[in-house]
């Protein structure tokens, strides 16, 4: 308990799935923790959902719409959070999309929704944390959310793969950049999760002709996992809880893969 108490966590994409788990984890750790989603109002549910939770182990809860895309959204954002909780310590840039299509079919709009939203919004989110965090007088943390599929491509979710080695640049370059100012840039990459986004992805590709029937892509996926099982978003928080405390003071520019074994780097 605690690892995390009076620090001030904002984390994108948290309505839901890994985001929402990652918020909750660091509730029980003590920390303020703003869940943010461009579905308000799904966020705003999440985050009276754990009011209790909050109080119980000494932090706060609140919640905020956002268009990760959209500068200026981010900004009102992280102005909303700062007038509420005072800072920013720790900003997780975990919010993303997959639009599964066959390699061949790939249209610029699928290339530029995915990319917009899991590259472009990683890179506004940095950028405005960053600049939040050198206003109160420097350090901090940015934790970006990668994937298994920035390591390797993948023949149905190509803009996907694209996007999340785009994570990795951006983590590495802005780590280069914030180090001066003694903030760190770390990320993680997950591989197979059951979560929603999971599950809408496992429909699309019985769309697109790739699987035959529910589940079949997930086993698919999931065949060479050394753990033999998919995650599920509890073994992803002890890590996102890891790189939110001191204790990962001197880790930046780092990836961490949490993929029970399925690719080795």
């Amino acid at each position: 308990m605690g690892r995390v108490s009076g620090r001030v966590c904002l984390v994108t994409g948290a309505a839901r799935g890994i985001g929402r788990a990652i918020g909750e984890a660091l509730l029980d750790e003590g920390a303020d923790v703003c869940f943010a989603d461009l579905n308000g109002a799904q966020a705003a549910e999440v985050a009276k959902a754990n009011e209790a939770r909050a109080a119980a182990a000494g932090g706060r809860v609140m919640s905020a719409p956002v268009n990760v895309t959209d500068r200026e959204a981010m900004r009102a954002m992280i102005a909303a959070v700062v007038a509420q909780f005072g800072r920013i310590d720790v900003m997780f840039n975990n919010a993303g999309v997959n639009r599964p299509m066959n390699f061949l079919d790939v249209t610029e709009d699928t290339w530029h929704f995915i990319m917009d939203i899991n590259g472009l919004g990683t890179l506004i989110g940095m950028q405005e944390a960053a600049k939040q965090m050198i206003a109160q007088g420097g350090g901090g943390k940015i934790v970006n959310t990668a994937s298994v599929a920035s390591r390797q491509g993948f023949d149905n979710v190509a803009p996907y793969c694209a996007s999340k080695w785009a994570v990795v640049s951006l983590t590495q370059s802005g780590a280069r950049d914030l180090a001066r100012h003694d903030i760190t840039v770390t990320g993680f990459a997950p591989g197979v999760v059951a979560t929603e986004m999971w599950d809408e992805v496992d429909r699309d590709l019985m769309e697109i002709g790739a699987a035959e029937k529910p589940g079949q892509a997930m086993e698919a996926f999931s065949a060479g996992i050394l753990r033999g099982r998919v995650a599920r978003p509890a073994d992803i928080t002890g890590t996102t809880t890891f790189l939110a405390s001191s204790d990962s003071d001197y880790m930046t520019g780092q990836i961490v893969m949490i993929d029970g074994g399925m690719t080795l780097v």
